[in-house]
């Protein structure tokens, strides 16, 4: 077992002689890190397709390290702004006294990443805490064990031991730092892992942001063009083979456009070359098979978009007809399964999906784009796209997070600077306010006549 409270202890020291890092202290931290990632970036794409036992370089330069890394160039270019004080106006009653707003670091933050994007979901979350001026204990996943003693050695040539600190080990390892009494706790991973690290932080009273997933819907309207939504429904289905939190989960289409979806969505799926990343696991990969398995017995069909590939790559499957008592519509999917569904009226697709666990993700294929965003704004999800799948992700603009059994809180850009910060609120008073005189006792003829005037 990692000595955790020996690690927090070099942390908390690091952080108590410096609380209030200077901008020119968080900006080298920043370049540190985007420096370290960068050079390591084919190490981590070799390690990445070992652990899966197979992944698309690409998909991993794009989302591991390319999507990463433009995350601290936004950090960079804006956190100048965003440490600058606030100037507030204080009551009336403590005029002329002065009144700021600060964003104080929260402390030592740590931060528990997944296996399915183990460099982003592990560096973009350090990435806003350093920003945000605190220090960070990271534990990655178990499942991507060459992953993340490639991320630990990354990070100890970058920092030192109180700034950043990596500790591998199994779910006890993990389950160890969520009692640990941190300053904030930042987990990404299911709903149900999500609520045990939400018990176990409570104890503590460790505030966290919790990025979890769900059933993430989506709509095709009528009137949209079906063969386009098919396509990018699969291209968003078919990254990183379906492992994704925000990866279309069902899809809803308008009675009577079933074929043309299956069609486009197989020659789309045949374009894009099927599976060209592998299941993670062989538990990964028999619970797909046994979704479909189950749903076939009970009177589904299950069509496979192409051929399954070497390995644990699993060509997607579109399943439909499938009881909603199926764990197909019960459980996130996450792997490359599909199950597709008709509605009679866009009414009863929008209800079924207000009516369920809210979503990390929606996606609504809409004629016209406005008012796919007017349906899209009605449905209780994290965020989404309209008339494609995935790509709000990418904005860092945009704050990224769930709501209810898909998360709390958000980060990504100054969002991620605002979860890893306390707005701290400082007032300078004045000795000649006239609040000094209220409140001092004895009081007299001058506090009657004040309240009198409030108090109405």
């Amino acid at each position: 077992m990692h000595d955790l409270q020996r690690t927090l202890t070099l942390l908390r020291q690091g952080h108590a002689r410096d609380p209030l890092p200077s901008l020119a202290t968080r900006l080298d931290r920043l370049d540190r890190l985007h420096s370290a990632l960068a050079s390591h970036a084919e190490q981590l794409c070799e390690a990445i397709d070992a652990d899966f036992g197979g992944r698309s370089r690409q998909e991993t330069l794009l989302a591991d390290v390319v999507a990463t890394l433009d995350g601290f160039r936004h950090l960079r270019r804006h956190l100048g702004d965003w440490c600058v004080p606030r100037r507030v106006s204080p009551h009336l009653a403590f005029r002329p006294s002065r009144a700021t707003v600060f964003a104080a670091p929260r402390g030592v933050v740590g931060i528990i990443a997944p296996w399915n994007y183990p460099v982003n979901l592990a560096l973009a979350p350090l990435g806003a805490a350093l920003a945000a001026g605190n220090r960070a204990l990271i534990k990655p996943s178990e499942i991507t064990p060459r992953t993340s003693a490639a991320l630990g050695h990354l990070l100890r040539e970058a920092f030192t031991a109180e700034e950043v600190a990596l500790v591998e080990g199994g779910p006890d390892v993990a389950e160890a730092l969520t009692r640990l009494p941190l300053d904030h706790l930042f987990f990404t991973g299911s709903t149900t892992v999500g609520r045990r690290v939400a018990a176990a932080a409570a104890a503590s009273l460790v505030p966290v942001t919790l990025e979890l997933g769900g059933k993430s819907p989506a709509i095709v309207c009528p009137g949209a063009p079906v063969a386009t939504a098919a396509a990018r429904i699969a291209s968003g289905k078919v990254f990183n083979g379906g492992q994704t939190c925000i990866a279309p989960d069902y899809v809803l289409l308008p009675e009577g456009s079933s074929e043309v979806f299956v069609d486009a969505f197989c020659d789309a799926v045949a374009t894009t070359g099927g599976c060209s990343t592998a299941l993670v696991s062989d538990r990964h990969h028999a619970r797909q098979l046994a979704l479909c398995g189950e749903a076939e017995s009970v009177g589904a069909q299950v069509i496979r978009a192409g051929h399954d590939g070497p390995g644990r790559r699993l060509a997607p499957r579109l399943v439909l007809g499938a009881p909603r008592s199926c764990r197909l519509w019960t459980e996130e999917i996450f792997g490359p399964v599909l199950p597709v569904a008709t509605y009679r009226r866009l009414d009863d697709a929008l209800l079924e999906v207000q009516s369920g666990p809210r979503p990390l993700a929606a996606y609504v294929f809409h004629a016209s784009a406005r008012e796919g965003e007017d349906i899209l704004s009605r449905l209780p999800c994290g965020g989404g796209t309209v008339n494609d799948t995935l790509v709000h992700f990418a904005s860092e603009n945009l704050p990224f997070g769930g709501t209810g059994a898909s998360g709390m809180g958000a980060y990504h850009g100054r969002a991620g600077f605002d979860a890893f910060t306390q707005p701290r609120s400082v007032l300078a008073a004045s000795t000649i306010s006239p609040a000094r005189a209220l409140l001092s006792p004895p009081y007299g003829r001058a506090v009657n006549v004040a309240a009198r005037l409030l108090v109405r």
